[in-house]
């Protein structure tokens, strides 16, 4: 009996490969009360060499996010690529859908490998989570860096138009897509310029792989995330758009990257790069 090729499950294998030459390998870990966490973390811990955290957003698991960013930041930092809850090889049992969770769930995978404090990135929803994590543990924090993370966004602003959509249930169906069609959209929000003419099968194969595990879930954590959310409730961490930056103060720096989408960490992966390194070896 013949099998169907997956070209997203053959990019994950090479993904997967890719991580482990670059001196990281796979771990899951038990964190107590149904909880696993599943993160990629470096083959030797250098003490000598400071510690780094890459988050990341929704969408495809971890190694999707940070595939061309690894083997930049591995030869000077003991470099950690969490799979947050509900992502990847993470689960939980627990019924909290909340970035505080998350952040808390980061928070213990920290502890159990021995990790005091480190500097961090994150993209997109791991921005949420990590901005959670600052304002809970801020002593664990070195520097953290929120690419595309809209911790400022309100609810009301999905209907003012600044998401692109008119209620908290279409940004679910767009965050999670279930279609083709629904994929493209995702595309086009998150790219300036998308991949055009990408076959239906294509985009059919991704969702398959990638966005057909926990779905309940993953539409309750944007939920969890988006429903009620104000500016006045958010707390003002001390480490790190123009809101947010006058939100935080003088601690925050902004860096505007032209061009680039939601997505920037993909569709402008060298100047990501450039702008993370003087940042985080300062």
């Amino acid at each position: 009996m013949s099998t169907c090729f997956s070209f997203t499950a053959s990019k994950d294998r090479f993904y997967r490969h890719w991580f482990t030459s670059s001196g990281l390998r796979s771990v899951t870990t038990e964190l107590g009360e149904g909880t696993m966490m599943h993160c990629w973390i470096p083959k030797v811990h250098w003490s000598s060499r400071p510690t780094l955290l890459l988050v990341h957003g929704f969408g495809a698991n971890a190694m999707w996010q940070f595939a061309d960013h690894v083997r930049h930041f591995t030869p000077h930092f003991n470099v950690y690529v969490p799979d947050l809850v509900f992502f990847g090889g993470s689960s939980t049992a627990r019924p909290e859908r909340s970035e505080a969770f998350q952040a808390r769930c980061l928070m213990r995978l920290m502890e159990v490998h021995g990790l005091s404090r480190a500097s961090m990135v994150g993209v997109s929803y791991g921005g949420f989570v990590l901005y959670s994590l600052a304002d809970q543990f801020p002593d664990v924090v070195e520097r953290i860096v929120l690419c595309c993370t809209g911790v400022c966004l309100e609810e009301k602003d999905l209907k003012d138009g600044l998401f692109r959509v008119s209620n908290l249930d279409e940004a679910v169906e767009i965050l999670l897509p279930q279609s083709p069609n629904k994929l493209r959209e995702l595309m086009k929000l998150s790219f300036v310029k998308p991949a055009w003419g990408v076959p239906s099968c294509f985009l059919s194969d991704f969702i398959n792989v990638m966005c057909s595990d926990y779905i309940q879930e993953k539409k309750e954590l944007i939920r969890a995330l988006l429903k009620d959310r104000k500016l006045s409730n958010l707390p003002r961490i001390k480490q790190l758009g123009h809101r947010l930056k006058s939100h935080i103060g003088e601690n925050a720096e902004m860096v505007i990257v032209k061009n680039a989408g939601h997505a920037v960490n993909l569709e402008k992966s060298k100047e990501f790069v450039k702008h993370l390194k003087p940042f985080l070896a300062q």
